[in-house]
């Protein structure tokens, strides 16, 4: 009688084996990538309690907390705190209720909506220094603008938009760079409607008005609340616009959180403070953030 013996490995010997060897393939990368997020972590957690500056060299040591009460105890970190909550919720309200009503409409048939659609979302692939550029030369310049021509053309005086409405222009190009953002995923979302609701809603005698507010606007929470919370995450950290078109002024005017850490940094070379305001920057984001994930999660799971 022949007996064959079996020499292969258990099955959990191959499972673990198969773990290690992804364990391994994976382990270079994932190296990589903490390397790139926790030293520049670190070293701007250790810069934020140091005095240091690049024109005084001779300012150097141990700060501790100096650095982080300096820059919340100063008038100019408050004020560029509000002007980024309030940039952030301009656009917010534009791109969104804007993005809402051009989905909706997008949605009908018309002549033209597929060159109308790829209109409305081309801002979107335009770079935003690029943006800002096309918008202060091209469009709101007090002379040669486009806006300024359409002003004369009626009898009015151009506005200098950029030294009047710094904030409110530099919320403008913002929000008519993430519109198409806001339309591109509303819109598919309201593609995903059910047809059969809505027309029936329209035999019972719901007006246009009755079905947006409650047929569209509740199917479109979700996308809505995805929306917010993408916006948001990079809302907070503008920069190229302001930088382009007001740099920061007149005065603080339109100085929000992150071109003030930037002027700390770059303008005024205190390394010091800068790293002490974007250790408080992170702090902030991680919590609007955390904030954001939580209030979308629920709203997936309703």
């Amino acid at each position: 009688m022949q007996v064959v013996l079996d020499h292969s490995p258990p099955a959990g010997a191959n499972v673990r084996s198969g773990k290690r060897t992804g364990f391994l393939l994976l382990s270079p990368s994932v190296l990589i990538l903490l390397v790139w997020s926790i030293v520049p972590l670190v070293m701007t957690l250790w810069y934020s309690v140091q005095n240091y500056n690049l024109v005084d060299p001779t300012l150097h040591g141990f700060a501790g907390i100096d650095n982080y009460w300096y820059l919340l105890t100063d008038p100019d970190f408050l004020h560029s705190l509000l002007n980024t909550l309030v940039l952030v919720a301009g656009v917010l309200i534009i791109s969104v209720g804007g993005g809402t009503l051009l989905a909706v409409l997008y949605d009908q048939e018309f002549f033209g909506r597929g060159i109308a659609r790829i209109l409305v979302i081309s801002p979107f692939f335009i770079m935003p220094t690029v943006s800002a550029l096309l918008w202060k030369n091209l469009m709101l310049h007090p002379i040669y603008g486009v806006y300024s021509a359409m002003m004369r053309a009626v009898g009015l005086t151009p506005i200098d938009w950029l030294a009047r409405f710094p904030l409110l222009t530099v919320m403008m190009i913002v929000a008519w760079e993430w519109l198409p953002f806001a339309v591109l995923i509303l819109l598919t979302a309201v593609q995903s409607l059910d047809g059969e609701q809505h027309e029936a809603a329209r035999m019972d005698g719901a007006g246009p008005v009755a079905r947006f507010r409650y047929i569209i606007l509740p199917h479109l929470g979700r996308a809505i609340s995805v929306v917010v919370m993408i916006e948001t995450i990079y809302l907070l950290t503008i920069f190229a616009e302001i930088s382009v078109t007001t740099a920061g002024g007149p005065g603080v005017a339109s100085t929000n959180l992150a071109y003030l850490i930037y002027s700390r940094a770059l303008l005024q070379f205190d390394v010091g403070g800068a790293s002490a305001g974007g250790v408080i920057a992170i702090i902030i984001a991680n919590i609007v953030a955390i904030f954001l994930v939580r209030a979308v999660a629920r709203n997936l799971e309703a």
